[in-house]
């Protein structure tokens, strides 16, 4: 019992460490105002902040849960197309906020092409993620 006690409070901690992170990662960069601001969709702002909310409030659930899905090619490719353009999007945010791409581009005098790059690495995140998903599940 008392085992099963200490387990359960390192997993609380260890929880409450990774979301704090988490949260610290998404707000002292301030990559979900960048990110809305560089899509031009102020207006969902609400969409945003629920959607990662509910994410990983799902993505908690379905790591303990005894849910084993099987689904189809379509499925696969529908589930991954969404990690993908998360991780995508999350990516190029964090990329834009750090300044990695405008200095890169504005050094090379590519600066017109900073909205092409950053879509580049979306879909390539994209790409990448249902590539994994599809023959690697």
């Amino acid at each position: 019992m008392w085992i099963n006690l200490i387990e359960m409070i390192i997993g609380f901690s260890s929880g409450l460490a990774v979301g704090a992170g988490f949260v610290a990662l998404i707000t002292l960069l301030k990559i979900l105002p960048r990110l809305i601001q560089l899509t031009k969709t102020v207006y969902f702002i609400h969409v945003f902040i629920s959607s990662i909310i509910a994410g990983a409030i799902f993505a908690g659930y379905l790591s303990f849960a005894p849910i084993v899905w099987h689904y189809s090619i379509f499925g696969s490719m529908i589930w991954g197309g969404f990690h993908g353009i998360f991780n995508g999007m999350l990516i190029a945010a964090l990329a834009e906020v750090l300044n990695v791409f405008p200095i890169f581009l504005r050094r090379l005098n590519l600066k017109v092409w900073l909205k092409w790059f950053v879509m580049a690495f979306v879909f390539g995140k994209m790409a990448g993620s249902l590539f994994q998903w599809l023959f690697f599940d």
